[in-house]
């Protein structure tokens, strides 16, 4: 048992470790965080359910584990392959790729909560 312990504060120190370096190395990740920052709020201007915002606070760890896997396969290419070439573009491309369907899935549901709550549509 005690084991199992050490091993969870060990993962979670290389968590927030690998957190903070995604923080500070990563201006997207920064803007992705003021973004769902700003979600939040807008949630709480509409006066959404608690169902929302949870629906949200997935959204965005399931948004923030791709960025990091994105910068994951950023270093990885640089590393191996740190001349332009040609598999490198379509790599990073397709990394940069899931962080933009996370970020359309982040706006559909922004905007559906949003129409619903106009009365546009019902969810």
């Amino acid at each position: 048992m005690l084991e199992a312990f050490r091993h969870i504060v060990h993962a979670g120190r290389n968590s927030l470790a690998g957190l903070s370096h995604l923080l500070a190395t990563e201006l997207a990740a920064r803007i992705e965080i003021a973004a769902s920052v700003l979600a939040f709020v807008w949630l709480i201007v509409l006066g959404r359910g608690a169902g929302d915002f949870v629906t949200l606070l997935v959204i965005f760890c399931v948004l923030m584990s791709v960025e990091a896997l994105n910068t994951a396969i950023e270093r990885i290419v640089d590393r191996e392959s740190p001349e332009i070439s040609e598999f490198a573009r379509v790599t990073k491309d397709l990394g940069s790729t899931a962080v933009f369907f996370l970020l359309t899935a982040a706006g559909i549901f922004l905007l559906a909560v949003t129409a619903d709550s106009a009365g546009l549509i019902s969810l």
